[in-house]
């Protein structure tokens, strides 16, 4: 590489890790930090809210920014830690856009479910994140504004529909950050940004207001964040808020199990969508990771029924059609005509095939049957996160033509929407491998109902055989 193009290659890498109050700490170590004295709660906003304005022309990450607030005692797991809310989840006071232009958003007069459930961790809120258009793009771009960008590359994906939440973790600006997932959507940036992304089973954590009313309930919130330990301590916080009696209790995953485990290894989708080498090598070397640490990986066929993808796309749909129908009550001056082409082009397909919805959720519904049958005599599934790596911004752009924007997602986006049908969880985790020019690549195993202590330890076994690479060690 020459000096140019090293010069060059360095300016498309963006983060803001320094020695101020944050230094390089994950979540759980900023929290102790401030519970031991060595910082104050305020000094962590004050630092993280000038990490942010320092990031943020470069990364487009924030679609709101609070002042920084006051602060008095603080309790919990993340007593302190400075973090976002993404912006299709209200927080009293603020405005909740859903990422689109379709209307003007007013201040949420209450927060969430889920929000209530993530402030009794202690975390500061400094704003809301951005995300595509109502969450159905894996990549968070726009038609009439700038992307999020990726902070390994910037010139790349950030992953959607998290995307402003990862881009903020992976470059430093906080240490984590709400992410949820309706078909992906905290794997696929986790993936695209080198982060450890958790999508837990469905019920695991108080449900989406939304998904509630629908009639398969697609979308369960979490985080991102940049260690396995972040993740296992927001789950076992997030349940001295409120636990789910019908499933078995996470607590606190403090490291590997010395438990050998069986791994059924999915290198290509099971509705024939093949991964490129770059992903194949990353999820093969993943494979042999693992059975050097004593476990045993063995390949697996899911035989998913083989109208998934279209029934999936179907029921995309819906969601659109559904959105464009009852869009007044998120503002009264909501046009549907003002949402992108992704959106519009979803809602359109399903109005032409609407008379197909009662088969189509009838073989959704089907579907954990197939799942089940896949996990006789396995623990958990090795898998990519996304067919193919992260791709260039604009590619999956929703100005991008419908017909060819849609073959492009659905040839990507192959592997995670499995798991928000069935209600499974499922880990997105860096591989050791990244893209020829440094991009990381995400692996994922996946589990049955209520296997997250499992997808944890497994993941805190690989970080502990490889630590994950860092992008302020780039």
């Amino acid at each position: 590489m020459t000096t140019s193009e090293e010069q060059s290659e360095a300016r498309t890498r963006v983060h803001v890790f320094r020695d101020d109050a944050l230094g390089d700490h994950d979540a759980v170590g900023l929290a102790r930090a401030i519970r031991r004295g060595e910082i104050s709660a305020a000094e962590a906003s004050r630092d993280a809210a000038a990490r942010v304005r320092a990031v943020e022309a470069r990364l487009n990450a924030v679609q709101v920014h609070l002042d920084i607030p006051a602060h008095g005692p603080v309790t919990g797991a993340f007593a302190g830690v400075p973090t976002f809310v993404k912006d299709n989840t209200d927080y009293q006071g603020l405005p909740t856009g859903h990422g689109s232009a379709a209307f003007a958003p007013r201040a949420a007069r209450r927060h969430a479910p889920f929000t209530r459930q993530f402030l009794s961790t202690g975390v500061t809120v400094l704003g809301k994140t951005r995300l595509p258009e109502f969450g159905f793009s894996p990549t968070t771009e726009y038609e009439g504004a700038e992307p999020v960008r990726n902070p390994w590359h910037t010139g790349h994906s950030a992953g959607g529909s998290s995307g402003g939440s990862a881009a903020l973790v992976a470059a430093g600006a906080v240490p984590i950050a709400h992410a949820n997932d309706g078909g992906g959507s905290i794997r696929i940036p986790a993936a695209c940004c080198g982060l450890v992304g958790l999508k837990p089973t469905r019920g695991r954590v108080v449900a989406n207001a939304q998904g509630r009313q629908l009639p398969i309930d697609l979308v369960t919130d979490g985080v991102v964040s940049r260690s396995v330990r972040d993740s296992a301590a927001f789950l076992a916080a997030a349940e001295q808020h409120w636990r789910n009696p019908k499933l078995p209790p996470v607590g606190l995953v403090e490291g590997p199990s010395d438990r050998r485990l069986r791994i059924g290894l999915l290198v290509d989708s099971p509705n024939g969508v093949r991964s490129d080498d770059d992903t194949r090598a990353a999820v093969t070397q993943t494979a042999q990771r693992l059975e050097r640490l004593g476990h045993t990986v063995e390949p697996v066929e899911l035989s998913i029924d083989p109208h998934f993808t279209d029934d999936f796309l179907t029921y995309w749909g819906l969601l659109s059609f559904l959105i464009g129908v009852t869009g007044r009550t998120l503002g009264t001056d909501f046009d549907r005509r003002r949402m992108d082409g992704l959106s519009r082009g979803l809602r359109e397909m399903y109005v032409g095939s609407w008379r197909n919805t009662p088969g189509v959720l009838r073989r959704l519904k089907r579907t954990r049957e197939a799942y089940a049958a896949g996990f006789r005599g396995l623990d958990l599934i090795l898998s990519p996160v996304l067919a193919h790596t992260t791709p260039p911004i604009g590619h999956l752009s929703p100005a991008v033509p419908y017909t060819t924007l849609i073959e492009r997602i659905l040839a990507y986006v192959a592997f995670t929407p499995v798991n928000n049908v069935v209600g499974t969880p499922s880990i997105s985790v860096p591989a050791a491998s990244t893209t020829p020019d440094g991009l990381p690549i995400g692996v994922m195993f996946s589990g049955r109902p209520g296997a997250e202590r499992t997808l944890l330890e497994l993941a805190f076994a690989l970080e502990a055989d490889q630590p994950f690479r860092r992008l302020q060690d780039d």
